[in-house]
């Protein structure tokens, strides 16, 4: 088949399980774009728009015959921004991936296939990321392989939506202790957005690393 991988964002964490999914996907035969930009996609049977952050109109999606998304909730709750990390901060130790067709509106297509992730619950930033990033390929792949032979089911439930996270959500607070706020300890990015708090008018950033 020919398919598309669409990333608008190269600096996203997912850049690395991308290529391995192209590498993957083109060993079992398949010809593969990558397109930085939606006026790159071209004709063809299914393109996956993986870490886009921007909707994709109808112009780009009549080029395939599918256009799928992967986004790590139980949709049709927990729409949105980083809901990955929105659910580690409600303490959930279990996530699920569903791959679904892109729509008009956001997050709203039908289902084909879902998988759930597991946490221990100590697991950090690039720990969580290894893991999803390995379910969306997962999930992936198994949509091409039984391709055609995929039967989608309508979204079901009251939806919710998680709002974008933004620099001030790495806040902690100094009167509560490590254990109290360690999930977010453990959804910062000591790069792009590390934890930080304010103590006697300062403000201090706070980088986490695990010992193995």
């Amino acid at each position: 088949m020919k398919l598309t991988i669409l990333m608008d964002n190269p600096q996203s964490w997912y850049v690395p399980y991308a290529k391995a999914l192209e590498a993957e996907l083109n060993r079992r035969g398949h010809t593969v774009l990558v397109a930085e930009r939606p006026e790159e996609v071209t004709a063809g049977d299914i393109a996956f728009f993986l870490s886009v952050e921007q909707m994709i109109k109808n112009d780009v999606r009549s080029k395939n015959k599918h256009n799928i998304v992967v986004h790590s909730s139980d949709l049709p709750r927990g729409k949105g921004w980083s809901p990955l990390t929105w659910q580690i901060l409600e303490g959930k130790n279990e996530v699920v991936n569903t791959l679904f067709e892109a729509a008009d509106k956001v997050d709203a297509g039908v289902i084909y296939c879902q998988d759930v992730i597991a946490f221990a619950g100590h697991e950090l930033l690039s720990e969580l990321h290894d893991a999803q990033g390995k379910s969306i390929n997962r999930l992936i792949l198994q949509f091409v392989d039984a391709y055609p032979d995929v039967h989608g089911r309508a979204q079901e439930g009251e939806a919710t939506m998680y709002p974008k996270r933004s620099q001030k959500d790495s806040e902690l607070d100094s009167e509560k202790t490590i254990a109290e706020q360690f999930n977010l300890l453990r959804v910062v990015d000591n790069e792009k957005y590390p934890a930080f708090f304010h103590y006697r008018g300062k403000k201090y950033l706070i980088k986490i690393f695990k010992e193995e």
